[in-house]
């Protein structure tokens, strides 16, 4: 299906590839439960739970299901949209600073009456036509400002990510599956210049780096934390499992495989 800006979604159970986060995203878990991870703190999300997922952030979740149901249903604030809706309410907006790229909401009665009043609008693909696109996703920020006016501060920040502290943000997010365009992009650099810092801090280019990172952590739990390399490799930012296997084996010598086997034996 193709992603829309309200979107009622209905998923088998799997582990997601790791994600940039283009635009704000709301979300509400209908059924089943969600680990999410932004690279500093990890998120349960039950059933009923909802949340903002912030634009220029990393992020990545696991679905599990509840008795065989996931559904869950996302809004996209894309910045047009947004520049228009404050040229039109005006909301104050206050230069503060808000860690983290997942905001857990409380929960309130406006905000679920309002996914219910979503139900007669989704056609046969799940999605709301575009005529009602804009009045629903209005309808939707009125209700989160008027509960977390807070929120102004981050919806209505228009700016582009500034430099930052490269060594503490790549030895914090090292585990996603990036693009090295992206991780520049998100520290505030050119991609030359990215690659120029990145080289005199980890001594390292930045692909070289981050595959080994990602395998001595590897290592490191199925050696120390007694985890098999398929509970694994789509933690650390690896597509397949036999490419973290090739990779584990040229910089060890043997196989993930073979670690977890001489742990067994070794007890």
């Amino acid at each position: 299906m193709k992603e829309t800006a309200i979107s009622a979604c209905y998923v088998s159970p799997s582990l997601s590839t790791e994600q940039f986060v283009p635009d704000h995203c709301f979300m509400y878990l209908i059924a089943g439960t969600m680990l999410a991870y932004d690279g500093s703190k990890e998120y349960k999300i039950k059933g009923g739970d909802y949340g903002l997922a912030r634009r220029n952030h990393l992020a990545k979740y696991t679905k599990q299901p509840d008795n065989g149901a996931f559904k869950k249903i996302y809004i996209l604030f894309e910045q047009d949209f947004l520049k228009e809706f404050q040229e039109t309410y005006k909301f104050k907006v206050e230069d503060k600073k808000t860690p983290g790229g997942i905001i857990p909401l409380k929960k309130n009665a406006l905000v679920k009456n309002f996914i219910q009043s979503l139900t007669p609008y989704f056609n046969e693909h799940g999605t709301i036509d575009e005529q009602f696109l804009n009045v629903k996703r209005s309808e939707l920020l009125l209700v989160l400002l008027k509960n977390n006016p807070e929120l102004a501060n981050i919806l209505f920040d228009f700016s582009t990510p500034e430099k930052i502290d490269l060594e503490a943000y790549m030895n914090r997010n090292y585990k996603f599956n990036v693009r090295i365009e992206r991780f520049a992009y998100l520290t505030g650099r050119s991609l030359s210049a990215f690659k120029r810092d990145f080289e005199k801090i980890f001594n390292a280019t930045p692909s070289h780096w981050l595959v080994q990172k990602r395998l001595e952590e590897a290592y490191h739990l199925i050696d120390k934390k007694n985890k098999k390399p398929s509970e694994i490799y789509l933690d650390l930012g690896f597509e397949d499992l036999s490419h973290f296997s090739f990779a584990f084996k040229k910089l060890f010598g043997h196989s993930p495989t073979k670690l977890t086997e001489s742990k067994n034996t070794s007890r």
